[in-house]
Formats: C-alpha cells, structure tokens, sequence
C-alpha cells in the first residue's frame, strides 16, 4: 500500500509526498568481516517520568535494550553510554551506570560487539586536582571493564577546565592507561559536538594537539586498542592513520565523511564508531556485506545516499544531533514515543525534522512507510502544522 503525506515546506505553504517502498535489506548471519561497526546508541525517556531539564535521567529500560537488540540483529557493535546516550545532556552517572550494566548483559547474552564510554561525568563540579580527575576516569573505566564491555575513554569536559597545557593531558591520560589493565579506545571528541572541550590535548592549534595525541599512543600502544576520531575532518583522519602505529585501530566517528574513509585507500582504512550508524543500521548493515563480498562499488552506492541524511542531523550545532537520532527511531517504530532525557526531544525544530524524514525517506531508511506516516501527521498535529 502506497504511503502519502502532506509536508510543510521550509519557505511556506505545504507539499504531497509519496513515500518510497524501503530498500528490503537483509539482516545478515553476523558480524561484518571486513570492518569492526559500532553505532552509538541512544537512550529512550520513560514517558511516564518527569525527563525535564536538569531531572535525574529515567529511562524506559524495554526501549533502550530493544534498540540495542535491533543492532546486533543487522551485525553492528553497540557503542555504549557515549555522547549519543546524553552523556553530559541528560543522562547523569547513575543512569549511565545502569546503562552499561544492562546493556553489557544483553550483549553478553545475545554474542554481540560491545563497548562502552568510561568519563568523569560524576564529579560534581570542576576537580581541584588533576589527580580527582585521573580517579574518576578510574573508576568509570574499571565499572566498564568489570560489566565486560571494552572502554572507550571519553574526553573529559574536567580535564578540559583544569588542564594548563599538553603536559597535563599526557600525565593524566598515561595514569589512566596503566592502571585500565586491558585494552581501550581513546575518543578524540571534536568541540563542534561539545564547545566545553575547546583546546583539548593542550592545544587550539588540530596540527600541535595531533602531535600530543600521536606521542600518547605511540607510547602505551600495547594497551590502546584503537583511537575513535570525530573532528569531521576526513583529510585530518586520513592523515592520523598515517601516523598512528600500525597495531592501533582508527574508528572514525566523521558523521560526514564516513563512506570514504571506511572504504580507504588500499592501503589504509577506518573502522566505525559512529552515531549516524544508529539511525542507518539497516543501509551500513547492508553496505559492510558488501565490502565483505568484495564489492566497494556496491558498498558506497548503499552507503553514499545515506550522506546527505547523516550530514543534515548532525548539522550545526551538531550537539543536537541526538534529537534527530531519537526522531527517526520512534518514525521507524523502535520506540514507542519521541521524548528525550533532559527534555532535549526540544533540541531541533520543526522544519528541520521534516526535512529529516524527507532525507530518510530518499535513502530507503523508513522501514514502515505507512507508520512512518501516521508518527509524522502526529508530530505535525502536535506541532500545529496542518494541511
């Protein structure tokens, strides 16, 4: 049955839309061979609780492991508690200790990929000491190393305060990475996705901070088990990989370049650790079995129409992106309502998830048009958009 519906248009007025069939991927036997593929999972509010700005996180637990359970069912990893999940814009360190506890067990259960975002999100202001930071990185990444997951140590917004120079970056980190006692992912988070971590690793200049993180992991790379980058600069991921040591990963988290640089070069690749994976599981899912099939033409022409949907939802400012996340999970019927911890459901317009679902639908990514359709005209109606 053919989907229609009336959308608003950005300069005014309305248009009909005829909603694509979707693209029928299939769900594969298991993991892609080709590339390691984490997506960065959200978390899903409890509609029955008071998820408002500055209200401790409840989450609806059924919803947010459902999603979880939906990416290893199309063969991804699932990126835990990182800054998809809210971490530092709703979701506090109790929530997010459960988080990895659950989450942990279910991948345990089901044999799926599993890592997990270890930060200093529980101390209560910015630290006194650089030691308060280095022992609160501990903890976080000895709470994730026990439930099972990797670590992925996270960019610290305390550290970031603190911090006088490189110097002070290179001795917390390496406190940290002698006592992790098992393999971690270090996660390079750019300041369009968090304008609190400005000048980390010491440094405003990207050239003089890349120089202090490659001097980092050459130096503990026997424990690093890959570095995750997300300055959406695809040259500059190129570039690292050229310079990192060759038993070290590189999971781009580049929501707009990611096509090319989990093809590569022929000489060189990244793997993924992306939020943009959540909300095109089935497209990635579909386009790593064909990279794995030996087919990189067939890989990008899955891939490639999925750009301009991830470019527009992690578009500026891209901390909102999480918003448009949770929108096309409840168009896709993943979860049962669009509210978010922290009241960020509030984060985009109108007009910009409109043209989200627009975008979604272009690439085959509604996976129910007819449902898709109803959730919209809703949305719409709530929103006091009729036509």
């Amino acid at each position: 049955m053919t989907a229609r519906i009336t959308l608003p248009r950005p300069g005014g007025g309305t248009e009909s839309r005829t909603l694509r069939e979707p693209a029928g991927w299939q769900r594969p036997d298991g993991p892609p061979a080709s590339r390691i593929a984490y997506a960065a999972a959200h978390v899903v509010a409890d509609p029955y609780a008071d998820n408002a700005p500055d209200a401790p996180a409840r989450l609806d637990w059924d919803a947010t492991l459902a999603v979880r359970r939906n990416l290893w069912s199309w063969g991804l990893g699932v990126a835990e508690a990182m800054d998809t999940a809210q971490r530092g814009m709703g979701l506090d360190w109790a929530a997010t200790r459960e988080l990895i506890r659950r989450s942990a067990a279910e991948a345990a259960a089901c044999g799926g990929r599993i890592v997990a975002g270890a930060a200093t999100d529980q101390l209560p202001g910015v630290p006194d000491t650089l030691d308060e930071v280095v022992a609160a990185y501990a903890e976080q990444v000895g709470y994730v190393q026990e439930c099972g997951a990797v670590a992925v140590v996270m960019a610290s917004r305390h550290l970031a305060a603190l911090a006088t120079g490189p110097d002070d970056y290179v001795r917390v980190y390496e406190r940290v990475l002698r006592e992790a006692g098992a393999p971690v992912v270090l996660h390079w988070l750019g300041d369009m996705f968090d304008p609190a971590l400005a000048g980390y690793w010491g440094s405003t200049d990207l050239d003089e901070a890349t120089k202090t993180f490659v001097a980092l992991v050459h130096a503990h790379a026997d424990v690093i088990d890959g570095v995750k980058v997300s300055l959406l600069d695809a040259g500059r991921e190129v570039r690292l990989r050229e310079l990192l040591p060759p038993t070290v990963k590189v999971y781009t988290g580049d929501d707009y370049h990611y096509p090319e640089l989990i093809e590569g070069d022929g000489t060189r690749s990244s793997h993924a650790l992306l939020g943009a994976f959540a909300a095109i599981a089935s497209a990635a899912s579909a386009a790593l079995q064909r990279l794995d099939a030996g087919d990189p033409a067939g890989f990008r022409a899955i891939l490639d129409p999925t750009v301009p949907l991830s470019r527009h939802v992690f578009a500026a400012p891209t901390r909102y992106y999480k918003t448009g996340i949770a929108f096309l999970s409840w168009l896709n019927g993943l979860q049962p309502g669009f509210t978010m911890v922290g009241g960020l459901h509030g984060g985009r317009g109108v007009p910009h998830l409109v043209e989200a679902f627009r975008l979604a639908d272009s690439a085959g990514l509604l996976l129910d048009p007819e449902l898709a359709a109803r959730r919209m005209r809703g949305y719409l109606a709530v929103a006091g958009v009729t036509g």
